[in-house]
């Protein structure tokens, strides 16, 4: 299935795991940038933001739990948010906190805290439309794993 097919589905688990990539990418970057700042308040958020961006990568990309060495309490915390309502709910709590950045001073982390509640949303939509929770197999999702071991 491509990318174009997964999207074709129109079911919101895709556009929210889509999202949540990108969310990852912006909470990245965003939050390197913003460490070079002379506000403690701000570099505190920004590396929070990178722990998030963390966090997003081993949430949307199941393989990695596979691949890398971690923690059976971290993949254990991880396997707990595999829901839709579980996701709309961290993403939720995550905007929430980068949104809490701009109590000091409105800098970019304010775009990873949009982005993260576009995700949020989508998988809120997807939980209330009662829609299964689909991975992407470009992603990591179902079966991608099983190809590799």
């Amino acid at each position: 299935m491509t990318i174009k097919d997964e999207f074709a589905t129109r079911n919101f688990s895709i556009y929210g795991q889509w999202l949540g990539i990108l969310s990852m990418i912006l909470c990245f970057a965003l939050g390197i940038a913003n460490i070079f700042t002379f506000r403690v308040i701000i570099i505190v958020f920004s590396v929070i933001t990178l722990c998030f961006s963390f966090v997003i990568l081993f949430v949307e990309v199941p393989l990695l739990l596979r691949i890398c060495p971690t923690s059976s309490s971290f993949d254990n915390l991880i396997r707990k948010i595999s829901t839709n309502y579980m996701r709309a709910a961290a993403y939720g709590v995550m905007a929430v906190v980068v949104f809490l950045s701009c109590i000091d001073r409105t800098t970019s982390l304010l775009v990873p805290g949009i982005f993260l509640s576009f995700t949020g949303i989508c998988y809120a939509l997807a939980a209330l439309k009662g829609q299964a929770f689909v991975g992407s197999k470009t992603l990591g999702g179902a079966g991608v794993a099983q190809m590799i071991v």
